[in-house]
């Protein structure tokens, strides 16, 4: 897993909510271009899941 998608990760985990990865790469100061990135390799291993359209959280 990369920098930036244990990063991702981590600000999900703190935001305690359902978010967009626009929000993420507010929080982050990252661009939601690098926050797309990562959403997309933490689907990939299962980490997050997609509670509703466009929304990410954390997999229990």
């Amino acid at each position: 897993m990369s920098e930036n998608a244990e990063a991702v990760l981590q600000a999900m985990i703190e935001a305690g909510k359902p978010v967009r990865p626009g929000e993420v790469a507010k929080a982050m100061g990252i661009e939601s271009k690098e926050v797309s990135k990562a959403i997309k390799v933490l689907k990939k291993e299962g980490k997050i899941h997609s509670p509703k359209r466009c929304y990410y959280a954390p997999t229990e």
